[in-house]
């Protein structure tokens, strides 16, 4: 009997997926790029799996919601008019002792106390110098050579790439309030602190809807999308007792907001937003009316009234989901007096779903019909996003726990017997279950345990 074990830290989890290919540090040959990473074999199997499932609830399966993927430059005005350009920015201090660099808030806990009461968390010494801003946005230029070029930005969010779509849109899809616009996309800010693995980096995708409803149904929206998010990620398997909603205080508002919450996972590190969920009022929409001079009103056709539209945002990060995932379906388990480490990701979204396993890798006959079947299935199955792999690089028991460890939900073992009976055993990834199956109804059979 399996004895499950829950204790999760960043440490088993950054081991993990180091070795068996989820997420390796960005240019680690040079010594690595601080706080950006790459996603190997399996981890980008695990982030489009998460993208997928959310694009599935958030647009396939709506018919108020169209999809978009605006371009990640954008004209310098609009992040003017967004407000980017002059409020975007941290207060930075440096500790004169040690020369480290701070920002104000993570040594004030957000203006609870003053700089002179607060001590560097490096070397404890409590002189800094004068706080000054940082604006977060990378900086770039348009045009052959930087001198005569155009300065234009890296968008630090993918939000304003769909408001200044708003009336293409509208006119393309006619879509009448409320309704939305939904996309995913990288995003890049020059953070000063980083850290906890890919939980805060300078470079990340994003998973947003601004959903545009009238002014008073905004509130009402408001909180449909609070649980609306919060159900989509219990849905997929994450513990609800690890999650909750925070909502902001009025002076953690930004400027744009008349409301917003959080949805906060606990991390091994602590309670930390996966995704927030704001009441961005019509500020939006007007300035980027009032800067470009375009009418980004909208024309209802039974009341003949024209009106800008509230907004409510859900906005969540990609890495930072994949990490919760990856945390919360993460166990240890005591299987016969030996560890068993397990994923217990949801079929949805773990990056195999069958692994085709010979028995015995010396027998030509039994590879030669391991091969075959993995084709079959692959040709049956990998068309609707469920990818099938061969593995002949160990014994079968290490086979097992190599596929148990990256979330693999069945194995297929051919042994000596299939090549007489015409069947092969399939393994359970949670229950350690194995069934005897005939090689012809196991596409039918996987199909319909992967679909259910």
């Amino acid at each position: 009997m399996a004895k499950a074990k829950t204790e999760t830290s960043m440490e088993k989890i950054t081991s993990l997926c180091k070795r068996r290919g989820f997420i390796f540090q960005n240019s680690e040959i040079y010594g690595g790029l601080a706080s950006t990473w790459d996603y190997g074999p399996l981890g980008v199997e695990l982030k489009r799996n998460v993208k997928e499932a959310w694009w599935a609830s958030s647009v396939y399966e709506r018919d108020d919601i169209a999809g978009l993927d605006a371009a990640i430059l954008m004209h310098p005005k609009a992040w003017q008019a967004s407000g980017h350009v002059k409020s975007f920015f941290d207060l930075l201090v440096d500790c004169k002792n040690c020369k480290k660099r701070f920002k104000l808030e993570d040594l004030t806990e957000s203006g609870k106390k003053k700089i002179g009461q607060a001590k560097c968390p490096n070397c404890a010494g409590t002189s800094f110098t004068e706080q000054r801003p940082f604006n977060l946005m990378f900086k770039t230029f348009l045009g052959p050579v930087e001198e005569t070029g155009s300065q234009i930005y890296l968008r630090p969010e993918t939000a304003q790439g769909i408001f200044v779509n708003f009336n293409n849109v509208l006119n393309s899809t006619h879509k009448k309030l409320p309704f939305g616009i939904a996309q995913i996309g990288k995003a890049f800010r020059n953070e000063v602190t980083t850290g906890n693995f890919t939980f805060r980096s300078r470079e990340f995708e994003q998973m947003e809807i601004e959903y545009f409803v009238r002014p008073p149904e905004a509130n009402k929206w408001y909180k449909y999308w609070i649980k609306e998010r919060f159900d989509w990620y219990v849905k997929l398997g994450i513990n609800p007792d690890n999650l909750r909603i925070r909502e902001h205080k009025k002076d953690e508002l930004a400027h744009y907001a008349k409301a917003c919450a959080d949805i906060e996972y606990k991390f091994p590190f602590g309670w930390a937003e996966l995704e927030g969920i704001a009441n961005r009022t019509d500020f939006d929409l007007k300035q980027h009316a009032n800067l470009s001079g375009k009418d980004l009103n909208y024309f209802e056709q039974d009341s003949k009234e024209r009106l800008v539209p509230y907004i409510i945002e859900p906005s969540g990060g990609v890495d930072r989901t994949m990490l919760a995932f990856l945390i919360d379906a993460y166990r240890e388990e005591e299987v016969r007096e030996r560890k068993r480490v397990v994923l217990g990701l949801d079929k949805r979204l773990s990056p195999i779903k069958v692994a085709v396993l010979p028995l015995l890798k010396n027998r030509a006959e039994i590879v030669k019909l391991a091969k075959s079947i993995t084709d079959d299935l692959r040709k049956n199955l990998c068309g609707g996003g469920k990818r099938v792999v061969y593995d002949d690089t160990a014994a079968i028991g290490r086979l097992y726990r190599r596929q148990d460890e990256v979330g693999t939900i069945f194995c297929v073992t051919v042994d000596v017997d299939s090549l007489q009976d015409k069947k092969v055993t399939v393994r359970q990834r949670d229950s350690m279950e194995q069934e005897r199956i005939s090689i012809e109804n196991l596409k039918n059979y996987l199909g319909e345990k992967l679909q259910s």
